[in-house]
């Protein structure tokens, strides 16, 4: 099956929807769905990889479709789907897509009852409808990112607070927060913003969670400063442990960022991306640090198969095998 090419992005040419395949053409909604007007969309973020033995795998699928449904619970998204059914359909995409590589989209969303529309905020009226679609994606923060670095900026906007939007869901209404955050970054000249929390402690990015590093050790803010329990950040924080690396959740100030020997992104489409400079004021040798360097050195030999993860977990799911494996 082709992959679909628009522009110089491959696209899988189907979509998984409500336990069917349709065409990407015909993944559509109607422009009165609740969640066009009220941001009621649940959704992930998944990394597949070609690994060393030439097959490729999704990293921490079950993870993150756990998360999925986590975030779909508590906004009462009752979606029909297990987890074992929404994986299979991922791997049973992914397989068909002909990319090696990709990223993955999952997506729950509150739509349009037809029959008896209903066009005000209470969503519950509305059908909830579920997705997967799949992507040829490269380096979310430029291609020379990993190595070189990036140049962040401290954002006016304050990340949302955890009882007002709840943080732990990945939802899309919470990214409209994230696209203030990244437009003033992007007009002020930089890659990417870092959001302080309603105290003014350090939360994260608009889309990643942020890491320092300080005399050895590993410092990442604490699920309490509105962060997103980020799938990335788990296991950047399981191979430092498992390297011997103290890791510490705690509140962050602000100037600490100024005086980190290093300083790092995590997330699913950022993986590990080392950050150079502060509001234009350089961290640690302005380039990518040692610990930072090890640590992604690790992150990519485990998503590649070359070594396995922390305690033997399973985080590889192969698409020939449409199971979890470490091979």
């Amino acid at each position: 099956m082709a992959t679909k090419d628009v522009s110089t992005m491959k696209i899988a040419p189907k979509v998984w929807k409500n336990g069917e395949m349709i065409d990407w053409d015909d993944a559509r909604i109607h422009v009165m769905s609740h969640v066009v007007h009220y941001g009621s969309s649940v959704f992930e973020g998944i990394r597949c990889y070609k690994t060393v033995n030439g097959t490729s795998a999704v990293f921490r699928l079950r993870e993150h479709i756990q998360r999925l449904l986590n975030s779909a619970k508590i906004y009462r998204m009752d979606t029909k789907f297990t987890l074992d059914e929404i994986c299979d359909a991922t791997v049973e995409l992914v397989s068909d897509s002909g990319l090696d590589e990709c990223y993955i989209r999952p997506l729950i969303i509150r739509g349009l009852n037809e029959d008896k529309p209903a066009f005000g905020v209470n969503p519950f009226p509305n059908p909830i409808d579920s997705y997967v679609a799949v992507w040829q994606w490269g380096k979310y923060l430029g291609d020379e990112a990993l190595d070189s670095g990036i140049d962040v900026c401290v954002s006016s906007w304050t990340r949302i607070t955890s009882n007002s939007l709840p943080s732990m869901a990945k939802a899309g209404a919470n990214y409209m927060n994230s696209q203030l955050i990244k437009m003033e970054a992007i007009l002020g000249g930089f890659s990417e913003g870092i959001a302080l929390d309603d105290r003014g402690m350090v939360s994260e990015g608009s889309g990643e969670n942020l890491f320092l590093v300080n005399n050895g050790k590993l410092i990442t803010p604490p699920l309490g400063a509105a962060i997103l329990p980020g799938i990335t950040r788990d296991t950047v924080v399981q191979i430092a442990r498992d390297l011997g690396i103290e890791v510490q959740e705690t509140t962050v100030q602000r100037a600490a960022l100024y005086l980190a020997d290093e300083l790092f992104f995590t997330g699913t489409a950022a993986e590990i991306t080392p950050i150079r400079s502060v509001d234009r004021i350089t961290i640690g040798a302005g380039k990518c640090g040692e610990m930072t360097k090890k640590l992604q050195e690790e992150f990519f030999k485990i998503i590649r198969n070359e070594r396995p993860a922390p305690n033997d977990a399973e985080w590889l799911t192969f698409l020939n095998e449409k199971k979890t494996a470490n091979a």
